[in-house]
Protein backbone atom coordinates (compact mmCIF):
# COMPACT_ATOMS: atom_id res chain seq x y z
CA UNK A 1 0.00 0.00 0.00
CA UNK A 2 1.03 3.32 -1.10
CA UNK A 3 0.37 6.01 1.77
CA UNK A 4 0.53 9.66 1.24
CA UNK A 5 1.42 11.94 4.40
CA UNK A 6 0.01 15.39 3.92
CA UNK A 7 1.62 18.19 6.31
CA UNK A 8 0.14 21.47 5.64
CA UNK A 9 0.18 24.81 7.07
CA UNK A 10 -3.50 25.20 8.70
CA UNK A 11 -5.08 28.55 7.75
CA UNK A 12 -6.98 29.46 11.15
CA UNK A 13 -10.90 28.57 11.23
CA UNK A 14 -11.38 29.55 7.43
CA UNK A 15 -11.50 25.80 5.91
CA UNK A 16 -11.97 26.85 2.13
CA UNK A 17 -8.04 28.52 2.28
CA UNK A 18 -7.26 25.25 3.80
CA UNK A 19 -8.90 23.38 1.76
CA UNK A 20 -6.90 25.13 -1.43
CA UNK A 21 -3.61 24.62 0.55
CA UNK A 22 -4.54 20.89 0.82
CA UNK A 23 -5.07 20.89 -2.83
CA UNK A 24 -1.92 22.43 -3.92
CA UNK A 25 0.36 20.30 -1.69
CA UNK A 26 -1.18 17.01 -3.26
CA UNK A 27 -1.18 18.28 -6.71
CA UNK A 28 2.55 18.21 -6.42
CA UNK A 29 2.39 14.63 -5.42
CA UNK A 30 1.50 11.85 -7.82
CA UNK A 31 -1.36 9.93 -5.81
CA UNK A 32 -1.14 6.01 -7.17
CA UNK A 33 -4.91 4.35 -7.23
CA UNK A 34 -5.32 2.91 -4.00
CA UNK A 35 -3.33 5.32 -1.67
CA UNK A 36 -4.24 5.79 1.73
CA UNK A 37 -3.99 9.57 2.13
CA UNK A 38 -3.86 10.68 5.44
CA UNK A 39 -4.20 14.58 6.50
CA UNK A 40 -3.79 16.14 10.10
CA UNK A 41 -6.44 16.32 13.01
CA UNK A 42 -9.04 19.30 12.62
CA UNK A 43 -7.44 20.04 9.04
CA UNK A 44 -10.11 22.75 8.03
CA UNK A 45 -9.64 24.75 10.58
CA UNK A 46 -6.67 24.46 13.03
CA UNK A 47 -7.07 23.24 16.72
CA UNK A 48 -9.82 25.69 17.17
CA UNK A 49 -12.11 25.23 20.83
CA UNK A 50 -14.64 27.85 19.17
CA UNK A 51 -17.64 24.98 17.68
CA UNK A 52 -19.01 28.09 15.86
CA UNK A 53 -15.99 27.91 13.60
CA UNK A 54 -15.68 24.29 13.32
CA UNK A 55 -18.64 21.97 14.21
CA UNK A 56 -20.86 20.52 10.85
CA UNK A 57 -23.01 17.74 10.64
CA UNK A 58 -22.21 14.48 9.55
CA UNK A 59 -22.10 15.15 5.53
CA UNK A 60 -21.01 18.52 5.71
CA UNK A 61 -18.79 20.61 3.59
CA UNK A 62 -15.10 19.32 5.00
CA UNK A 63 -16.52 15.72 4.25
CA UNK A 64 -17.69 16.73 1.20
CA UNK A 65 -14.12 18.01 0.39
CA UNK A 66 -13.00 14.41 1.55
CA UNK A 67 -15.09 12.48 -0.62
CA UNK A 68 -14.01 14.76 -3.59
CA UNK A 69 -10.33 13.91 -2.93
CA UNK A 70 -10.49 10.51 -2.48
CA UNK A 71 -12.94 10.17 -5.83
CA UNK A 72 -10.45 12.14 -7.73
CA UNK A 73 -7.25 10.43 -6.39
CA UNK A 74 -9.24 6.75 -6.72
CA UNK A 75 -7.83 6.45 -2.99
CA UNK A 76 -9.09 6.17 0.65
CA UNK A 77 -8.49 9.77 2.10
CA UNK A 78 -8.35 9.67 6.24
CA UNK A 79 -8.63 13.60 7.70
CA UNK A 80 -10.21 15.26 11.16
CA UNK A 81 -12.66 17.20 11.33
CA UNK A 82 -15.81 18.47 13.99
CA UNK A 83 -18.99 17.08 13.42
CA UNK A 84 -22.21 16.55 15.44
CA UNK A 85 -22.65 13.03 16.86
CA UNK A 86 -24.32 11.44 19.34
CA UNK A 87 -26.10 14.82 20.12
CA UNK A 88 -22.55 16.77 20.76
CA UNK A 89 -19.88 18.21 18.36
CA UNK A 90 -17.25 15.50 18.49
CA UNK A 91 -13.53 15.84 17.25
CA UNK A 92 -13.17 12.98 14.63
CA UNK A 93 -11.29 11.38 12.11
CA UNK A 94 -12.96 10.31 9.36
CA UNK A 95 -11.38 7.59 6.53
CA UNK A 96 -14.14 7.69 2.87
CA UNK A 97 -13.53 5.42 0.21
CA UNK A 98 -13.07 6.40 -3.43
CA UNK A 99 -16.70 5.51 -4.30
CA UNK A 100 -17.72 8.28 -1.26
CA UNK A 101 -18.72 5.32 1.37
CA UNK A 102 -17.52 5.79 5.23
CA UNK A 103 -15.30 3.59 6.27
CA UNK A 104 -14.90 4.79 9.65
CA UNK A 105 -15.87 7.60 11.72
CA UNK A 106 -13.58 7.41 15.05
CA UNK A 107 -14.27 10.32 18.06
CA UNK A 108 -11.38 10.93 19.83
CA UNK A 109 -11.15 9.30 23.24
CA UNK A 110 -8.94 11.67 25.23
CA UNK A 111 -10.28 15.40 24.41
CA UNK A 112 -6.88 17.49 25.58
CA UNK A 113 -7.91 18.86 29.07
CA UNK A 114 -5.32 21.83 29.33
CA UNK A 115 -7.15 23.05 26.14
CA UNK A 116 -10.33 22.28 28.10
CA UNK A 117 -11.21 20.54 24.97
CA UNK A 118 -13.85 18.26 26.64
CA UNK A 119 -15.49 21.60 27.37
CA UNK A 120 -16.14 22.09 23.39
CA UNK A 121 -16.01 17.88 22.16
CA UNK A 122 -16.50 15.59 24.57
CA UNK A 123 -14.77 12.40 24.53
CA UNK A 124 -15.90 9.43 22.01
CA UNK A 125 -15.70 5.81 23.22
CA UNK A 126 -13.70 2.74 21.76
CA UNK A 127 -11.59 2.31 18.85
CA UNK A 128 -12.60 1.33 15.04
CA UNK A 129 -11.16 -0.25 12.65
CA UNK A 130 -11.86 -0.60 9.16
CA UNK A 131 -10.07 -2.45 6.30
CA UNK A 132 -8.29 -1.02 3.39
CA UNK A 133 -5.18 -2.34 0.67
CA UNK A 134 -4.58 -5.20 2.90
CA UNK A 135 -4.20 -3.55 6.12
CA UNK A 136 -6.33 -3.06 9.15
CA UNK A 137 -6.26 0.32 9.95
CA UNK A 138 -7.28 1.66 13.58
CA UNK A 139 -7.19 5.74 13.45
CA UNK A 140 -6.28 7.77 16.83
CA UNK A 141 -6.08 11.78 17.07
CA UNK A 142 -3.65 13.94 18.88
CA UNK A 143 -3.34 13.01 22.85
CA UNK A 144 -4.82 9.71 22.12
CA UNK A 145 -1.30 9.04 21.48
CA UNK A 146 0.15 9.42 25.46
CA UNK A 147 -2.34 6.49 26.30
CA UNK A 148 -0.75 2.87 25.61
CA UNK A 149 -3.38 1.12 26.79
CA UNK A 150 -6.25 2.69 23.73
CA UNK A 151 -3.55 1.46 21.21
CA UNK A 152 -3.91 -1.96 22.95
CA UNK A 153 -7.18 -2.64 22.56
CA UNK A 154 -7.04 -1.59 18.81
CA UNK A 155 -3.93 -4.38 18.62
CA UNK A 156 -6.02 -6.98 20.36
CA UNK A 157 -8.98 -6.09 18.03
CA UNK A 158 -6.75 -6.81 14.94
CA UNK A 159 -4.99 -3.34 13.92
CA UNK A 160 -2.20 -4.25 11.78
CA UNK A 161 -1.58 -0.41 11.13
CA UNK A 162 -2.18 2.40 13.58
CA UNK A 163 -2.05 6.32 12.55
CA UNK A 164 -2.12 9.68 14.26
CA UNK A 165 -3.58 12.36 13.07
CA UNK A 166 -2.41 15.56 15.30
CA UNK A 167 -2.30 19.49 15.85
CA UNK A 168 0.93 18.00 18.38
CA UNK A 169 2.88 21.42 19.13
CA UNK A 170 6.35 22.39 18.91
CA UNK A 171 7.97 22.16 22.71
CA UNK A 172 6.78 19.11 23.19
CA UNK A 173 7.90 17.38 19.61
CA UNK A 174 10.63 15.04 21.02
CA UNK A 175 7.07 13.43 23.02
CA UNK A 176 5.91 13.19 19.26
CA UNK A 177 8.63 11.04 17.70
CA UNK A 178 9.28 9.10 20.71
CA UNK A 179 5.43 7.68 21.26
CA UNK A 180 4.85 7.42 17.59
CA UNK A 181 8.15 5.04 17.71
CA UNK A 182 6.92 3.53 20.93
CA UNK A 183 3.33 2.74 19.84
CA UNK A 184 5.05 0.82 16.76
CA UNK A 185 7.48 -1.14 18.55
CA UNK A 186 4.99 -2.54 21.61
CA UNK A 187 2.42 -2.95 19.25
CA UNK A 188 3.95 -4.96 16.23
CA UNK A 189 2.25 -2.61 14.07
CA UNK A 190 3.31 -0.01 11.39
CA UNK A 191 2.56 3.95 12.22
CA UNK A 192 1.57 6.59 10.42
CA UNK A 193 1.65 10.06 12.20
CA UNK A 194 0.89 13.07 10.67
CA UNK A 195 1.13 16.60 12.10
CA UNK A 196 0.68 20.26 10.73
CA UNK A 197 3.39 22.90 10.78
CA UNK A 198 2.97 26.36 10.89
CA UNK A 199 1.13 28.17 13.73
CA UNK A 200 -1.75 29.38 15.14
CA UNK A 201 -3.03 32.25 17.66
CA UNK A 202 -1.48 30.12 20.45
CA UNK A 203 1.35 27.58 19.51
CA UNK A 204 3.91 26.90 16.66
CA UNK A 205 3.65 23.46 15.05
CA UNK A 206 6.95 21.69 14.07
CA UNK A 207 5.81 19.07 11.68
CA UNK A 208 7.49 15.54 11.69
CA UNK A 209 4.83 13.53 9.81
CA UNK A 210 6.11 10.08 10.48
CA UNK A 211 5.78 7.05 9.14
CA UNK A 212 7.24 3.67 10.54
CA UNK A 213 7.44 -0.11 9.94
CA UNK A 214 6.73 -2.68 12.87
CA UNK A 215 9.68 -2.70 14.41
CA UNK A 216 9.54 1.07 14.73
CA UNK A 217 11.71 2.21 12.07
CA UNK A 218 11.18 5.47 10.45
CA UNK A 219 10.20 4.48 6.75
CA UNK A 220 9.78 8.82 5.70
CA UNK A 221 10.01 11.72 7.97
CA UNK A 222 8.89 15.17 7.63
CA UNK A 223 10.64 18.23 8.71
CA UNK A 224 8.89 21.45 9.97
CA UNK A 225 7.85 22.89 7.06
CA UNK A 226 4.84 21.86 4.44
CA UNK A 227 5.72 18.40 2.81
CA UNK A 228 3.92 15.60 1.56
CA UNK A 229 5.62 12.07 1.85
CA UNK A 230 4.79 9.19 0.30
CA UNK A 231 6.04 5.87 1.91
CA UNK A 232 5.31 2.33 0.82
CA UNK A 233 4.04 -0.43 3.22
CA UNK A 234 3.20 -4.28 3.12
CA UNK A 235 1.13 -6.10 5.85
CA UNK A 236 3.05 -8.91 5.17
CA UNK A 237 6.15 -7.39 6.55
CA UNK A 238 3.74 -6.88 10.24
CA UNK A 239 2.60 -10.51 9.88
CA UNK A 240 6.20 -11.94 9.12
CA UNK A 241 7.28 -9.58 11.87
CA UNK A 242 4.43 -10.75 14.69
CA UNK A 243 5.58 -14.06 13.82
CA UNK A 244 9.49 -13.64 14.34
CA UNK A 245 9.29 -12.37 17.01
CA UNK A 246 6.25 -13.37 19.25
CA UNK A 247 5.70 -10.44 21.64
CA UNK A 248 1.98 -10.43 20.85
CA UNK A 249 1.71 -13.90 21.28
CA UNK A 250 3.16 -14.38 24.72
CA UNK A 251 0.77 -11.11 25.70
CA UNK A 252 -1.91 -13.66 24.57
CA UNK A 253 -3.01 -10.90 22.13
CA UNK A 254 -2.45 -13.11 18.79
CA UNK A 255 -2.88 -17.09 18.22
Amino acid sequence: MHAVLCQPDLVWENKTATRERVRALLARHPVPPGSLIVLPEMFATGFSMRVEATTEPPGGETEVFLRELAATSRSCVLGGLVAEWLGAPRNQAVAVAPDGRILARYSKQHPFSPAGEADSFPAGTGTTIFEWAGFRIAPFICYDLRFPETFRQATAAGATLLTVIANWPSPRHHHWRTLLMARAIENQAAVIGVNRTGHDPSHTYAGGSLALDAQGRPLAEAGDREAVLGVDLDPADVAAWRTRFPALRDAGLLR
